[in-house]
């Protein structure tokens, strides 16, 4: 197919296109005549994984070429793939750390060793999470720490729902798709049924009786 008909399929502006190839992003088309390319099935789902990092993960393009280069090289474990998708996923906190940073930063490491989970507790995600405990001590709810494990249990719950999710999947791409579906949407989902679960326990807990 040619790129305007490419365009049309994905919904894609051929501008957009064009800068995708010029980023590495999207492989060139395959020259047809000096002035003209032809475009595969590849590069339709090649655009369709590019517009959901972007558009549903939010990535940069750089982040995104990350992923790709992830993606593309055929000697890295799919299990790397995957952790190259997730890693850009995680929320970054633009803030200073406060006073209670490190003692919140022991925190999440005492609970990744208490659980045996196999995650680097300096990474990002763990980071992530002591930003947040921090934040908590700091605005004087230090106390919501007390109830960790049991969103430790739910977060298991969920990324072993996640990865059943994605074990249905076999080839590289739709694994990175899946990741991306089970992360940015499942969090979407997830955040809605815990609204839902809320409005049920806070009207069973403090509702008039019935």
């Amino acid at each position: 197919m040619r790129i305007g008909e490419l365009s049309r399929r994905t919904g894609v502006s051929v501008p957009t296109i064009k800068f995708y190839v010029r980023e590495g992003l999207l492989p060139a088309g395959e020259l047809t005549s000096p002035n003209q390319a032809s475009y595969g099935e590849t590069h339709v789902r090649r655009l369709r994984l590019i517009r959901a990092l972007l558009d549903v993960g939010g990535l940069s393009v750089a982040g995104i070429r990350d992923v790709i280069e992830a993606v593309d090289d055929r000697e890295r474990p799919v299990h790397k793939v995957l952790g190259t998708a997730a890693i850009r996923l995680v929320p970054r906190y633009e803030r200073e750390p406060g006073a209670g940073i490190e003692k919140a930063r022991e925190r999440v490491a005492e609970l990744v060793a208490a659980r045996g989970w196999r995650v680097h507790s300096g990474g990002g995600a763990a980071e992530a999470l002591a930003t947040a405990l921090a934040t908590l001590e700091e605005i004087g709810h230090g106390s919501f720490a007390e109830y960790l494990e049991v969103y430790a249990d739910a977060a298991e719950n969920v990324a072993r729902a996640d990865l059943e999710y994605v074990a249905h999947h076999v080839a590289r791409e739709e694994l990175v798709e899946s990741t991306v579906v089970g992360t940015v949407l499942g969090d979407a989902v997830f955040s809605a049924l815990r609204r839902l679960a809320h409005v049920d326990a806070s009207d069973r807990a403090f509702g008039e009786k019935k």
